[in-house]
């Protein structure tokens, strides 16, 4: 599968870092101060999405109260300063280095902060293996839709041999509004039964994609 394609677009949380218990273990700490019910990893990956807010709100938050934008800045203050909890899935490195060895170049496409986003790349080692590192100007996590359709002029290939890799129906409508492909993984922050709604491939992880 993967060898039909020139470029290959990865996701970043979710995907290739492995955040997802560090990011419920901080929502639900942001629950409790709120007294709020906390959620389960089930729960959790049943209703994360993008944009964030809603799924906040799906959580409980009620933004009549308090703003999404202070209770998104403590969301991500605290993912700041234990960012470096997050570790590669155990296979990240031997699938980008097999698709590297392709000779098929591989870019990152983020709904994180562009800044934060390349610096944590770099601290993983993960550099090199990147054209294109691409994220927000901003900490909201908003749809990466608009910088989607930069990335896409800038790899200047055919849009059938371009695939976008990740953990979200976020990245499956993405890639369908860029007219690309999209495989989805089924161990970072959304259900595998979410993600079989796509009709999209899905894999259980990115071993999968060179098995």
């Amino acid at each position: 599968m993967i060898q039909n394609f020139e470029h290959i677009i990865w996701d970043w949380n979710g995907t290739l870092l492995n955040d997802t218990e560090l990011s419920l273990n901080i929502i639900n700490e942001l629950l409790k101060s709120k007294n709020l019910n906390t959620l389960s990893l089930a729960d959790y990956r049943r209703i994360f999405d993008f944009p964030v807010e809603k799924y906040y709100e799906t959580a409980g938050f009620n933004f009549n109260d308090y703003s999404f934008e202070v209770v998104g800045k403590l969301w991500m203050d605290e993912y700041e300063r234990r960012k470096g909890d997050a570790i590669l899935f155990e296979e990240t490195v031997t699938v980008l280095n097999f698709i590297s060895s392709l000779g098929i170049d591989q870019s990152i496409l983020s709904a994180y902060s562009l800044h934060t986003l390349i610096e944590m790349v770099n601290n993983h080692g993960l550099t090199k293996y990147f054209k294109y590192i691409t994220g927000l100007d901003h900490i909201y996590a908003t749809s990466k839709l608009e910088i989607g359709k930069d990335l896409i002029k800038k790899i200047n290939v055919p849009l059938q041999k371009i695939v976008l890799i990740g953990d979200t129906l976020h990245d499956h409508d993405v890639a369908g509004e860029l007219g690309i492909k999209c495989i989805l993984i089924a161990n970072g922050h959304q259900s595998k039964e979410r993600l079989l709604l796509s009709g999209d491939p899905v894999l259980n992880n990115i071993s999968d994609l060179i098995a």
